[in-house]
């Protein structure tokens, strides 16, 4: 069946029925031969329907399960490292760099800043509204403290970032490889940040399911989270433009196809338009209100960053930060890895463009690796802002979706150790600034 389109009955020698996404071939299965007109099409390749809603939640569970598994895993390596050091995980996790910045706003509001010796302006206007306003929000209704609120809306979250990701993934290439993107976003090397009083979980739920609201056609829902994206990270400009591409595109497409003014789908123009006009809401006011703010009209948000030496300059800084690396040795392999990193991630968003992701996931992933990689400070950060660029592990997703379930599993098992390893002596150490 071809999503939106008429169901195609195949004769019974060539039906099969579905299976679970963890069962492997059964034996004997190797007896009989496929005809070859349906080889190319697999579980894996092949978009599938949407899935009905009555047992989302099921069908997400392994997921989600494993998802809570890794995040355990990570979260007990780091209280256990902390105690040998003396520090309190807790206090990594909520009271330093970002995550402090958001909880002074969500205690004092805007307008607290730090002046610098060299000159420099840091002003907590540069921090989006959102996750202040949940952790002043959840203190009002527990006896919870603001640090403690970040932390669960984090954790929170970051569950609904992963049953996101799920969904995105297995609407586009099925269930097994949506429960190894999960995965493989879970053992990244900085995931520990999901576990954070940071907003990169926050931003990435919502993105999630902004995007696969523009996948099922569901264009104010998906217009609503775009607004609020930009309400959680300067980056939701992303959203924004994927759905902006999506739209655009479907609307192009139907004059081309046949001039009329709905898909056949059923979906209107005018919920498209009002998805359209929702998604930059939260990001234009909030900027357009700094701007009021500062008295510096609608750029004023550009300097509160250029006081924080944050801006886009096209990658030169970062061009320059690896290559002063290659001036003595012990760095240089400091360079070499950072230039592997940006290799392989054009390499990957290269894959996703093969694979043929729908244009709604490659504009996002596009404009998310590009401010990324693009900011002219904060290098050390770099990771941690490319986390919400969940589109570009489904590769590795479907590359270990194809593997057997024991040796996905393995591969699965030993990056969650080394990434919990890793996310202990990060906090511990130097963090994510």
């Amino acid at each position: 069946m071809t999503r939106g389109g008429p169901l195609t009955f195949f004769p019974p020698s060539v039906w099969r029925a579905p299976r679970s996404p963890w069962c492997t071939t059964p034996r004997g299965a190797g007896r009989f031969r496929v005809p070859p007109i349906i080889e190319p099409v697999t579980d894996l390749e092949t978009p599938v329907a949407t899935p009905p809603r009555t047992g989302a939640l099921r069908r997400a569970a392994p997921a989600l399960l494993g998802y809570v598994g890794v995040r355990a895993l990570g979260l007990i390596t780091l209280a256990l490292w902390s105690a040998t050091n003396g520090k309190s995980a807790h206090t990594l996790l909520t009271a330093r760099w970002d995550a402090l910045w958001y909880t002074r706003v969500a205690e004092l509001g805007y307008g607290y800043e730090v002046r610098l010796p060299n000159g420099d302006v840091h002003s907590n206007l540069a921090f989006f509204p959102l996750l202040p306003w949940l952790e002043r929000l959840v203190p009002a209704i527990t006896p919870l403290s603001y640090a403690d609120a970040g932390l669960l809306v984090s954790m929170l979250a970051s569950l609904a970032a992963a049953w996101g990701i799920f969904a995105v993934a297995d609407h586009v290439h099925g269930p097994r490889a949506g429960v190894c993107a999960v995965l493989v976003w879970a053992v990244l090397p900085v995931g520990i940040v999901q576990s954070m009083a940071y907003s990169e979980s926050l931003f990435t739920a919502l993105a999630a399911w902004s995007l696969y609201a523009v996948l099922t056609d569901r264009w104010l829902t998906a217009g609503l989270l775009a607004s609020l994206a930009g309400l959680t990270r300067p980056v939701g400009v992303a959203v924004v433009a994927a759905l902006w591409a999506a739209a655009i595109t479907s609307f192009a497409g139907e004059r081309v196809r046949d001039g009329s003014a709905a898909r056949p789908g059923g979906a209107s123009v005018w919920p498209r338009a009002l998805g359209m006009l929702l998604a930059p809401l939260g990001a234009v006011g909030y900027v357009l209100w700094v701007g009021h703010r500062t008295g510096k009209g609608p750029l004023g948000y550009l300097d509160v960053q250029a006081g924080w030496r944050n801006g886009f300059d096209g990658g030169y800084a970062f061009a320059r930060f690896i290559g002063e690396k290659f001036t003595s040795f012990p760095s240089a392999l400091a360079g070499v890895g950072l230039i592997l990193g940006v290799a392989l991630i054009v390499w990957l968003y290269v894959t996703c463009v093969r694979q043929g992701q729908p244009l709604s996931l490659l504009v996002y992933t596009g404009v998310v690796t590009a401010l990324a990689l693009c900011a002219s400070s904060y290098f050390g950060s770099k990771p941690r802002l490319l986390l919400p660029a969940f589109p570009l592990l489904l590769p590795l997703a479907l590359a270990l979706a194809r593997l057997r379930t024991s040796r996905s599993a393995l591969v699965l098992g030993g990056a969650a150790v080394a990434s919990a390893v890793y996310g202990a002596f990060w906090l511990n150490g130097s963090g994510p600034p």
